[in-house]
C-alpha cells in the first residue's frame, strides 16, 4: 500500500500532505507533510460543529432554537440562501453547515459563538494549526491574507477524537458521526469505492485547494483517513487524485483482509 501510494504523490503535479491510521490503535499507517499548515476551506466546518455542540451541552441550551437568519446573510452555496429561509434551528444548520457544506448556515454559527470562542476552543481540544479568520465567501478577507487554516495533524487529532467519542456527552458524540455519516459529497474519498461504506467525513475545497478527510467503518477495521491537496489547478484532477488514494488504502485495509479471512 504504502509504495503504490508513494509512486502516486510522486506522479502527482500537485502538494499532497495525507494520513491513514488506525483507530484502534491510533497507529499511523501513512503519513505525509503532517505539520504543514494549509488553508482549510470547508474542513473548518468540522471543528465549528463541535465547538458549537459543545457551547449547547456546556449552557444547558436546545438544539431546537431558532436563528433570525437576514436576507443579506445569504450567500453562494448555500440550501439556506435557495429555499430563502429567514429563520432556522441550530440543529438544522449544524445539518446543512456539514452535508451540503452549506455556507449560510456557518456563518450564522461563526456569529453565534464568535471568532475568538472559536480559536479558544480548537486549541482547548488540541488543534495547533486550527484558526478562524473569515466567514465563508468573504473573499475580500481572503485577499488580505486573512484565511482559515489547519494541517493533516489537527485533521488526524480531530477525527481519533471524534472516534473515540471524547469530546462531548455520549448522544452528542453520536450526534456528530450521524452527521458527519450524512455527507452528501462523495466526489473525493468515496469517488471510487464500489462498496456501500460508511464514512463519516468532510470535503473542503477551493480554487486552489481539495480536501477529504474522515472515518471508515468496516468489518475488517476502521480507520481514519485524510487526504489534503495545495497548489491544485485543477479541482476535479484534485478530487479523482484523493479518490484514486483512498481506493488504494480501500483495497489494502479492507479488500485484502476480507480475502485473507
Amino acid at each position: 500500500m504504502k509504495q503504490t501510494i508513494t509512486e502516486i504523490l510522486q506522479n502527482a503535479p500537485y502538494k499532497v500532505h495525507m494520513f491513514v491510521k488506525d483507530c484502534k490503535t491510533e497507529q499511523f499507517f501513512i503519513s505525509e507533510k503532517l505539520e504543514d499548515a494549509f488553508s482549510s476551506a470547508s474542513l473548518i466546518k468540522v471543528p465549528i460543529l463541535l465547538a458549537v455542540l459543545n457551547y449547547i451541552e456546556s449552557n444547558n441550551q436546545s438544539l431546537e432554537q431558532e436563528f433570525e437568519i437576514a436576507p443579506e446573510e445569504w450567500v453562494d452555496f448555500s440550501v439556506i440562501s435557495e429555499q430563502r429561509l429567514e429563520q432556522s434551528t441550530i440543529y438544522e444548520l449544524l445539518v446543512w453547515m456539514i452535508i451540503t457544506s452549506d455556507n449560510t448556515a456557518t456563518n450564522v454559527l461563526i456569529d453565534f459563538l464568535g471568532m475568538d470562542a472559536l480559536n479558544h476552543y480548537f486549541r482547548q481540544i488540541g488543534l495547533k494549526q486550527t484558526t478562524i479568520q473569515r466567514k465563508m465567501m468573504d473573499f475580500e478577507k481572503l485577499v488580505k491574507g486573512f484565511d482559515n487554516t489547519t494541517s493533516a495533524s489537527d485533521m488526524a487529532l480531530l477525527f481519533s477524537r471524534i472516534y473515540r467519542r471524547d469530546l462531548l456527552s455520549p448522544a452528542f458524540c453520536e450526534l456528530t458521526i450521524d452527521i458527519l455519516s450524512r455527507q452528501r459529497i462523495h466526489e473525493s474519498l468515496s469517488r471510487y469505492l464500489v462498496d456501500d461504506v460508511k464514512l463519516a467525513h468532510k470535503t473542503g475545497g477551493l480554487e486552489t485547494v481539495d480536501h477529504d478527510a474522515g472515518i471508515v467503518y468496516s468489518s475488517s477495521g476502521d480507520y481514519l483517513i485524510g487526504v489534503f491537496v495545495t497548489e491544485v489547478t485543477n479541482n476535479d484532477h484534485a478530487r479523482q487524485l484523493i479518490g484514486r488514494i483512498s481506493k488504494v488504502v480501500y483495497e489494502y485495509l479492507v479488500k485484502r483482509k476480507e480475502r485473507i479471512e
